[in-house]
């Protein structure tokens, strides 16, 4: 029952206050002049979007800290109502740190009025104490071991050292691959929507991750859902930075949440496409000088094809909700 309560309460509050601060904040980013710089490189037809408000990422994480202090509120009030575990603490806090430092990110590009903020090694390197402090809190807590869970088996393999390489590539991995996603309207946020909406199932389903997964799936599909009221096609407003990398450490934190951190690669599938057709496009043309694709990330090949944008975001979203199903198989080994 305070499952329920949690998973209900915390998508109501996440989606409405999402929703409300989006509308407020759109005509405040457009006095700023926050607007979106669109690269010369990419679709033509997306100069016409340029103007745009981003940083719209801060509507989420506002949204996100209200939904937790309503939470620890009520469980300050009533002592029988489970709040905030130190566990949902760290990954909140891990999304929050990612999305300061796409926030650092957006405003370079707004300072540049360009689409190129912090060079790639400061972003990684900002990305990297991000994961490395995360990890040391969940072993300090008690929430992390170093066996890894192999999806779609009981197994769980012993890798010492070698599991903190694992994290650290998975959580800086899937926090780029979630901000690469970022590149048409509603997609990152269509995708991460339907990932809260897998957590949420998981904490009954699968009997993991307790309320605490409850929550984080509640939240993240609520205020996702809120977003995209203004952020799918035609978008009013863009996340920027601020909000896919904050998107993308909720749904790599979920993956720690699940005890099971390789799952991602399931989930996530998309997410993981769009970085590995980047990979293969930059390392076909350095090789071969030849592209494999019209352009990447993939979604911009689809686009080159003549896929529309809402055909695009549909058809990604599919195959996410159809990989969310997947993995729940894939985690029947430790439910």
């Amino acid at each position: 029952m305070q499952k329920t309560v949690i998973l209900i309460a915390s998508f109501a509050i996440s989606f409405l206050s999402c929703m409300l601060l989006t509308r407020l904040i759109i005509p405040k980013l457009k006095s700023l002049k926050m607007g979106q710089k669109i690269l010369e490189i990419g679709p033509r037809w997306h100069k016409g979007k340029e103007g745009t408000p981003t940083m719209g990422g801060i509507a989420m994480i506002i949204s996100l800290c209200i939904t937790v202090v309503i939470s620890v509120t009520v469980g300050l009030i009533n002592s029988g109502f489970r709040s905030v575990s130190t566990r949902a603490a760290l990954v909140f806090g891990y999304a929050l740190l990612n999305g300061l430092t796409g926030m650092i990110d957006d405003r370079v590009k707004l300072l540049k009025k360009q689409n190129e903020g912090l060079k790639a090694w400061q972003k990684y390197a900002l990305q990297f104490v991000c994961a490395a402090l995360f990890i040391a809190g969940m072993r300090l807590t008690g929430n992390m071991s170093t066996a890894l869970h192999i999806p779609f088996t009981s197994l769980h393999i012993e890798l010492g050292f070698f599991y903190y390489i694992i994290a650290v590539l998975l959580l800086t991995g899937v926090v780029n691959a979630v901000n690469l996603t970022d590149g048409i309207d509603g997609l990152a946020a269509s995708n991460t929507l339907l990932v809260g909406v897998f957590f949420a199932v998981m904490a009954f389903a699968g009997g993991i991750g307790g309320n605490d997964l409850a929550l984080l799936g509640g939240v993240t599909a609520g205020m996702c859902g809120g977003f995209l009221v203004y952020n799918f096609y035609p978008a009013k407003i863009f996340m920027g930075d601020t909000g896919s990398l904050f998107l993308g450490g909720l749904v790599v934190g979920g993956a720690f949440m699940l005890d099971s951190p390789l799952t991602v690669i399931l989930f996530g599938l998309i997410f993981i496409t769009e970085t590995v057709s980047v990979i293969l496009q930059v390392a076909s043309f350095k090789l071969t000088k030849k592209r494999i694709f019209k352009m990447a990330p993939i979604h911009h090949h689809f686009e080159m094809c003549g896929w529309s944008e809402v055909k695009i975001v549909t058809v990604f979203s599919v195959i996410t909700a159809v990989m969310c199903i997947v993995s729940y198989f894939a985690l029947r080994g430790i439910m």
